[in-house]
């Protein structure tokens, strides 16, 4: 390694010496060599291009996906005495122009650009005037169509290496997996390119994954160590980001929301306070991320289930920039997974692409469900070693207790089978337990053998083994019809006996059951705070029932209305997991129950 490498290295950023494949990386990348870069966040990848660019005659041209990466790694460079600047929409004319005469003055070192502006003819032109020193591909996993990030304006990048031949490129991501990687180096034409690939672990996070009961309430209690810590809450829709962000504003914590339907002033104001100022939590979509450098995060919290496990680690990877303790905390339940999977198979995908999203769902699911080390999975899934325990996660630290679900699941996937697996959860669970109602007894299951053979077993441990066998692929959810259970290929070896199953044991509340067949109705509990809506989803049913000349518990009893209090179901697919709301009810009374639940969300 050049000692100008070193010097500037010390003088420039203060510290005495590289890290892991830097001054590797730095070295060729100097000398005009091309490169592909795969380092951990937080792993020092920006000193790979802005050393060599430094260190080479001309500007570096950085291409980066954000805005607000471009203007924070500016200023950053600004403050060390760089001469950086960046090229966006941000800008106006006139002040395009000034930078476009330094640039073609060589008054300027780096350059950050967007993809999608880089590639306009007129761009292109202005560079062929100038001496580059290289192209710095951030964030180069957006060039991946199976990626989570993929930006459409990324595959117009090989150009660079038709119009630009002798300036060395370097790409750079933090998160690919073997395929990724794969595709990176074909679509940006990097065949050439040495590859440095450092290992993915980030032992200062610890990963922590739980069951979602009450998601709020378990948020809250992983929070309330946390009040003067800065930290990211992500959410799968604006909606529950914009609720959640004012409940915990409520509870005493400065939470701001970010998702892409909030004005672009206010999501730039929302990210500032978070960068700048001390113990603010980011309420946000995953539009809000990718590339913030802000080292002090101490958590990331998942409120759902990411997409994959590329997501999650890029996501998570937003925790502990710093190298100090921080935490990766998240609940998922099984109305994520059919959520998710949804969304798969109604994307615009071939079906290649969704066959690929199901098995990196797959995959995300097995790191959730398993029982031994999480950190293991997690970078086994990146073909990275890891040690049997890391002593850093849920698993190594509480390992969790199992049970021997053999003869439960057998009961479950009988019931499935002899119900003729047109039925939802709930229903096949109200059979399991011995419930008479409306919906079992219509259908005659009142009559199968497999009535009442599971009323040892509360709700809440049957919703345990339900998710859990979806997760291990022993039942599917039907995404076609009314989310109904359905038997696999790989259930056979359980159901006939051949096969053992151990599931995790869960901690189960004992539930407020409701009594089968009870005749006499019970009093209802209800907050103050929520008896606005309850008066509101009474008074819905009250109309439905004089429309269809039936008493209000036809539509659905108190319980019902309830439960739907507590839950607050906001999809089809979230209602039908409600006790007393089967496939016609949905499909008769549903949209008015949850149009009323969406309002009210809103409103509060």
């Amino acid at each position: 390694m050049s000692q100008n490498a070193l010097e500037i290295l010390n003088s420039l950023y203060g510290y005495d010496s590289f890290r892991g494949h830097q001054a590797e990386i730095i070295e060729h990348v100097s000398a005009g060599n091309n490169a592909l870069v795969l380092m951990p966040t937080g792993g020092g990848k920006s000193l790979c291009y802005q050393i060599p660019s430094l260190m080479r005659q001309g500007v570096g041209i950085i291409i980066s996906p954000l805005i607000a990466l471009m203007q924070d790694q500016v200023g950053a460079m600004q403050q060390l005495g760089v001469k950086a600047a960046f090229l966006n929409s941000s800008l106006s004319h006139s002040e395009q122009n000034v930078i476009e005469q330094q640039l073609l003055a060589g008054q300027l070192d780096l350059l950050y650009i967007a993809p999608e502006r880089l590639i306009q003819p007129y761009t292109l032109d202005l560079l062929e005037r100038c001496q580059l020193a290289l192209f710095a591909i951030d964030e180069a996993h957006c060039v991946s169509q199976w990626g989570h990030d993929f930006r459409s304006d990324y595959l117009s990048l090989s150009l660079l290496h038709e119009r630009f031949p002798a300036v060395p490129r370097v790409a750079l991501t933090a998160t690919a997996d073997i395929r990724t990687r794969k595709e990176i180096v074909e679509r940006l034409s990097l065949g050439n390119a040495q590859s440095y690939i450092s290992g993915f672990d980030r032992p200062n996070i610890r990963y922590a994954i739980a069951n979602k009961t009450t998601a709020k309430k378990q948020l809250l209690d992983f929070l309330k160590q946390r009040k003067s810590e800065a930290g990211i809450v992500y959410c799968l829709s604006r909606k529950k980001v914009e609720d959640t962000a004012a409940w915990l504003s409520q509870q005493g914590f400065t939470a701001l929301p970010y998702h892409a339907g909030l004005p672009a002033q206010m999501r730039q104001t929302h990210q500032n306070r978070f960068l700048r100022e001390d113990g603010v939590i980011i309420v946000a979509t995953i539009a809000f991320g990718m590339g913030i450098d802000k080292p002090d995060v101490r958590f990331v919290a998942h409120m759902d289930l990411p997409k994959s496990i590329e997501a999650y680690y890029q996501e998570t990877g937003r925790a502990g920039r710093d190298g100090q303790p921080a935490d990766a905390w998240m609940v998922y339940g099984l109305q994520d997974v059919v959520r998710l999977q949804q969304m798969a198979q109604g994307s615009d995908g071939s079906e290649q692409f969704k066959r690929a999203e199901r098995h990196k769902l797959d995959a995300m699911l097995g790191l959730c469900e398993v029982t031994s080390c999480r950190r293991k999975v997690l970078l086994n899934y990146f073909a990275d070693d890891a040690p049997n325990q890391c002593g850093n996660c849920d698993n190594c630290q509480i390992p969790p207790e199992t049970w021997d679900a053999t003869e439960a699941a057998q009961k479950l996937l009988s019931s499935v089978y002899r119900t003729g697996q047109r039925f939802g959860a709930v229903h096949v669970m109200d059979v399991l337990q011995g419930k008479e109602t409306e919906k079992v007894l219509q259908h005659h299951h009142h009559q199968l053998s497999t009535f009442g053979i599971g009323a040892d077993i509360h709700e809440a441990r049957w919703r345990s083994v339900i998710r859990q066998l979806v997760v291990r692929g022993l039942l599917r959810v039907d995404l076609e019809g009314y989310s109904a259970l359905q038997l696999t290929d790989l259930c056979r070896p359980v159901l006939k006996g051949e096969q053992s199953l151990f599931l995790r044991k869960e901690e189960i509340k004992a539930p407020n059951a409701k009594k089968a067949g009870a005749k006499r109705a019970k009093k209802i509990d209800i907050r103050p705070e929520d008896q606005e809506l309850w008066e509101e989803l009474r008074e819905c049913r009250k109309y439905l029932s004089e429309e269809n000349n039936v008493p209000p518990y036809v539509i659905f009893h108190d319980a019902t209305l309830k439960e739907m209090i507590d839950v607050m179901p906001m999809s089809a697919s979230e209602l039908l997991m409600i006790g007393g709301v089967g496939d016609s009810k949905m499909e008769k009374y549903g949209a008015d129950f949850i149009e009323i639940i969406c309002r009210y969300a809103e409103a509060s």
